[in-house]
């Protein structure tokens, strides 16, 4: 049986499953090489700001609840009663970065400013169109499955709560100007994409994992069972391969008892589970979304990843507060009004509230990461290492929709590339450096320029060139 360190077993009726990185795998002498060789990028984006201090004329001042308490090195102290807390076990590989900021096109809303300019950095295709808008250029993480993918096929773009709604639902992925990409919204159909290769699963495959109750794991057991007995496995390499198929089979389980709940939900004629507005289901749906994120980038089937939560304004799901209480809808809490808008009876403590979304976020992503940190890699390190994870927003804060200090959380060093254990405010206050934040991600990540240099002309041309050499260790 001829072995590859991206070896795929080939199963019933097409069904595909990609393996985790095995030393045992890589070919003699190319080790060091072959696990440094696959960087990726996967995008977690929230929507509506982060309740940063600032001045509102609904509460007054507004305290710091995001933010670490000072810059520099990320301390147990420093990041104690902010959101970025949540991730205190990653600090050592975690970069904060304040004074992000974008170009405030005239998209004629907000919304669609942050969320269609978030992963393109481009303008509108025609001025001021509000909801109607759509960004004039591909958005990174198309272009990084688009170019480094396997077969160059297509990047993950996942879903996780109510469809349609403001800006059409799915709205940060696009392939080219004015053409926006499909998201993956029922978990069950993303993990049949990511195991089913390009062509997707077989009728007989789909019967055998649904109606059957079996597991991909068990379609192709005769090879695993081969692949176990290969005397070129180390017994890290079989740890390693255990908790892949282990993480393969706890999904589909989660999987079929969603789905399960789904159908009877149907039958009810209500919205089935992954369509919800209740923020727990939806961060539910969300942490299934995550694994198989994880389980993609792991056995190598994708390069890049992108996550959206809640539509343009995730305006429909209503998260909850710490005693279990489903809150008002986000989108009125980012406003601190009961209103999509300036107007409506203020809410009491909306403030808070939002600090109580921001904590939701940042618990998921903790999930995320603790889901890469767990695979261990052929030169030792762990997945978490090999990539970037990227906790981004569309706003820097709300009501005010500021297009000034984006949140962005950066986990991993991509194989060096980024600094790590730091919160770093970028230099000059105000300047338009959105564009090159996503040409740092993308050179990370391994996308380069026509001359073959660091990607540096990502996004709007009329915007300046570069990377930024503050976030390169």
């Amino acid at each position: 049986m001829k072995l590859s360190r991206r070896m795929v077993l080939q199963g019933l009726g097409g069904t595909v499953l990609g393996l985790p990185f095995l030393e045992g795998l890589l070919p003699r002498g190319a080790e060091a090489a072959e696990a440094q060789a696959l960087p990726y990028a996967i995008f977690l984006r929230q929507a509506n700001g982060v309740a940063a201090a600032q001045t509102t004329s609904e509460i007054g001042s507004e305290p710091e609840r995001f933010w670490p308490k000072s810059m520099g090195a990320l301390t147990p102290e420093s990041m104690s009663g902010r959101a970025v807390g949540e991730l205190v076990n990653h600090r050592s590989r975690l970069l904060v970065v304040r004074n992000v900021n974008m170009k405030d096109y005239n998209y004629g809303d907000g919304h669609a400013r942050g969320a269609f300019q978030g992963l393109t950095a481009r303008g509108p295709v025609v001025e001021g169109a509000g909801g109607s808008s759509e960004a004039s250029g591909e958005s990174l993480d198309h272009r990084i499955g688009r170019e480094l993918n396997p077969q160059k096929r297509d990047s993950l773009f996942l879903y996780a709560g109510r469809s349609g709604g403001w800006l059409g639902g799915p709205c940060i992925s696009y392939r080219s100007s004015g053409v926006r990409r499909a998201a993956l919204h029922d978990p069950w159909v993303s993990y049949q994409t990511m195991i089913g290769g390009t062509g997707g699963l077989t009728p007989e495959a789909r019967e055998q994992l649904l109606v059957r109750q079996r597991s991909v794991n068990d379609l192709v057991q005769a090879q695993l069972n081969q692949l176990k007995q290969n005397p070129q496995l180390s017994s890290t390499d079989r740890e390693r391969l255990d908790l892949h198929l282990s993480n393969v089979r706890d999904l589909e389980v989660a999987l079929s008892c969603r789905m399960r709940s789904d159908q009877e939900l149907l039958l009810q004629s209500e919205a089935p589970g992954y369509n919800s507005t209740d923020g727990d289901v939806v961060m539910e749906s969300l942490r299934m979304q995550m694994d198989i994120a994880v389980l993609a980038v792991a056995c190598g089937t994708t390069r890049s990843v992108a996550i959206q939560v809640g539509n343009g304004n995730d305006g429909s799901t209503r998260y909850r507060n710490p005693s279990g209480t489903a809150m008002e809808s986000y989108h009125f809490i980012s406003h601190r009004r009961m209103s999509d808008g300036s107007d409506g009876d203020v809410i009491t403590g909306a403030d808070l509230m939002h600090h109580y979304v921001d904590m939701h976020f940042a618990k998921a992503f903790k999930y995320l990461l603790d889901k890469l940190a767990a695979y261990e890699m052929p030169d030792g390190k762990r997945l978490i290492d090999h990539g970037v994870s990227v906790w981004y927003n569309d706003l820097g804060n709300g009501p005010a929709h500021s297009a000034r200090h984006i949140p962005y959380v950066l986990a991993g060093s991509c194989n060096g590339f980024f600094k790590q254990g730091l919160a770093i405010e970028l230099p000059n206050p105000g300047t338009l450096n959105h564009k090159r934040m996503l040409n740092t991600i993308g050179s990370a990540v391994g996308l380069r320029n026509a001359s073959g240099e660091y990607l540096d002309d990502f996004g709007d041309p009329s915007l300046p060139k570069g990377l930024l050499p503050e976030l390169m260790a």
